[in-house]
């Protein structure tokens, strides 16, 4: 067993760190704003009477490199953003678009069918439909309170 010299400082600068990070700002020129391990597509989570949408953005991926699963209740999304191949004689000076492997998953409540949830890719978006089951009729109860 080795002793670890503990650092409080470290903690405290990797907490601003993070909290700098999900804000957008960069942290210094050296340092990259993101790691590559770090993306994910961004969602909007809506919900109707009678479903709930999920729009991912996944700009610059193709259909093909993006899987959509649901496994024990569990919504996945998962694919890869490819990097472009440097060209000769073209230099950058500075790539902030995020590439690799990509993965979000959800939990699903239990009132949706989801033998029935309907995916569409357009314009860099995916859609997902994901229709309530009839027994997710939400009823008002009044409870009397003594």
């Amino acid at each position: 067993m080795s002793l670890v010299k503990w650092a409080p400082l470290n903690n405290i600068e990797n907490m601003f760190d993070n909290y700098v990070k999900s804000l957008g700002w960069p942290l210094n020129g050296d340092q990259e704003l993101i790691s590559k391990d770090d993306w994910a597509p961004r969602v909007d989570i809506s919900e109707t009477d009678n479903e709930l949408v999920i729009k991912a953005d996944i700009p610059d991926v193709r259909k093909e490199d993006v899987k959509v699963s649901v496994e024990e209740g569990v919504l996945t999304i998962q694919g890869e953003k490819k990097q472009e191949r440097e060209e000769s004689g073209k230099k950058y000076h500075r790539i902030e678009r995020y590439y690799g492997n990509f993965s979000r998953s959800f939990t699903l409540p239990s009132y949706v069918d989801e033998g029935k949830i309907e995916a569409s890719f357009k314009n860099g978006v995916l859609q997902l439909h994901i229709p309530k089951t009839a027994q997710s009729a939400h009823k008002s109860i009044e409870i009397k309170v003594d």
